[in-house]
């Protein structure tokens, strides 16, 4: 299986490291995406308190349609991880769990289970883009694998991409975080 291919959810499943409590993740069915952006809004609003925004708009239904994967846990989704394709690799372009259920281990499954699936699709690594001083979000990251590899900004430029919102370089430094993942069996 190539790096692009949707591999079968049981690959997101593969282990009970990717279980929150009762909640196993897996891939989110298409009558499913029109929730997530209220999921997002609602976890965006966690910024509000460090005095961070607003930000971008939530991505839209047909916007996670297209990203390589959308990884849900809960029923209804009380978090999502949105996968795309960025530089040729596969990039966490989104995770978020709604502050209703947060603090029960959702945005971790939700992370591994980014992993799996982009181990399962033959990628070798997870890149993403976070906010270097929040502490849920680069430290959070840093535990479970990932490393900071530069400036958000300055890693899109040195590849001919163009620079993220301009609502969250306002907000702080973004950094670029990778984590080098296993290769499926």
């Amino acid at each position: 299986m190539g790096p692009g291919s949707r591999p079968a959810t049981v690959a997101v499943m593969a282990t009970g490291a990717r279980r929150a409590g009762d909640e196993a993740v897996r891939l989110a069915t298409p009558d499913e995406l029109a929730g997530l952006p209220e999921v997002e809004r609602a976890a965006d609003e966690l910024f509000d308190a460090l005095g961070m925004g607003p930000f971008p708009r939530p991505g839209t239904p047909d916007e996670l349609a297209a990203a390589l994967a959308v990884l849900v846990v809960g029923r209804p989704p009380a978090g999502f991880a949105r996968v795309d394709r960025v530089d040729g690799g596969a990039h966490l372009e989104q995770l978020s769990v709604h502050p209703a259920h947060g603090r029960r281990g959702y945005g971790r499954a939700l992370v591994r289970g980014a992993c799996a699936w982009a181990s399962a699709a033959g990628y070798r690594e997870l890149t993403l883009a976070t906010f270097r001083d929040v502490a849920w979000n680069a430290p959070f990251y840093a535990s479970e694998g990932f490393v900071v590899c530069g400036i958000a900004d300055a890693w899109y430029a040195a590849r001919g991409l163009p620079p993220e919102e301009p609502e969250l370089a306002a907000c702080g430094t973004r950094v670029i975080m990778v984590r080098q993942l296993a290769r499926s069996a």
